[in-house]
């Protein structure tokens, strides 16, 4: 008697074909489909049913991708927290750097370094390199690699032009608003910046940003620029804000050390107000105060090169501040800072 759940074998073909079709592997494999309207400027069609990379459709709950096979080019800190974060969630990722260097780092990091037909098979390429060597090594990739991967640039000021012309190939952006000073630095709780043309691909992006805990966020790619020197203002620049406070405690006869590690904690409880109660309801100091006299002896004892900082600052401040204050503290505050 034949075991009660017993197939044909036509059934377990046809079995074995479902299987396959959800497999990691042919997670990307609507390439044709996607590249097509890719090379058009277009979105793609929705892939066939039950691919891995049907797109969303208002109204219509449409489960999460597969995780595609992905490989990350550059071992460096961020490929390194990627990498960690992906491979942590269950994603089948490799990583991929020419340098021996590199591949040592990915090796330290407990991650696996790509074979060559792990980037054949590969259906999501994350590059992780500079800005300027992003054109170079996607041009080279796009010589060997079939179109059916999709190339993914992690620039924050790189438009989706930096990777080429699409020649059917679905290409997008993944930029983590994180300052990662550490392949170790976890991403979660971060946002990242998702740009493509490909629904398909769109999906599986916020797939991968939902996974290592990330929120995302579209931005429109002719303005690039802006989004990435407002990102490198609250991250980059505010270390060089904090060096200026220290130096202006330094004229105080403070030791940087010391100053640090007293203005830390301060600037934390500024982000910590901010975040509670906004740009506006989180700003302390004279200027909130309408105290144009602190001001005028803040700028009297500051550096040269710090004063001309606080000042510009300062006036950003007081645009802020504007609606909270009387209309002669603020002519005070205007005339100190001219």
């Amino acid at each position: 008697m034949p075991a009660p759940n017993a197939g044909t074998g036509a059934s377990r073909k046809r079995a074995g074909k479902a299987a396959q079709k959800h497999s990691p592997e042919s997670s990307l494999d609507t390439s044709r489909q996607l590249g097509d309207a890719a090379a058009r400027g277009a979105a793609p069609e929705a892939p066939r049913r039950g691919s891995a990379l049907r797109p969303s459709r208002a109204g219509r709950t449409s489960p999460r991708p597969a995780r595609p096979p992905v490989v990350i080019i550059g071992a460096g800190r961020l490929g390194g927290a990627l990498g960690l974060a992906l491979n942590a969630t269950g994603w089948p990722v490799r990583m991929h750097s020419r340098a021996e260097e590199g591949r040592l780092r990915a090796e330290a990091l407990g991650l696996k370094t790509a074979t060559p037909e792990d980037l054949r098979r590969a259906r999501l390429v994350l590059l992780c390199v500079p800005d300027a060597e992003v054109p170079r090594v996607a041009e080279e990739l796009a010589t060997t690699l079939p179109r059916s991967v999709a190339f993914v640039h992690t620039a924050g000021a790189l438009s989706l032009d930096a990777l080429g012309p699409p020649r059917g190939r679905a290409l997008g952006s993944f930029h983590p608003l994180c300052a990662v000073s550490s392949a170790r630095d976890s991403l979660a709780g971060h946002t990242a910046a998702i740009s493509t043309r490909s629904r398909a691909l769109r999906d599986v992006l916020r797939h991968m940003a939902v996974d290592v805990g990330l929120d995302t966020l579209e931005v429109p790619e002719g303005h690039r620029a802006a989004y990435h020197a407002g990102a490198v203002m609250s991250a980059g620049l505010m270390v060089a804000l904090a060096d200026a406070a220290v130096a202006a405690l330094g004229a105080a006869g403070i030791d940087p050390k010391d100053a640090l590690r007293a203005l830390l904690p301060l600037m934390r409880s500024a982000l910590r107000g901010m975040e509670a109660r906004g740009l506006a309801g989180g700003l302390t100091g004279p200027i909130v105060r309408g105290d144009a006299g602190v001001v005028a002896a803040h700028l009297a004892a500051l550096p040269d090169d710090v004063a001309p900082i606080y000042r510009l600052l300062s006036r950003r401040a007081l645009k802020l501040a504007s609606e909270r204050l009387r209309p002669e503290s603020r002519a005070a505050l205007e005339q100190r800072l001219r």
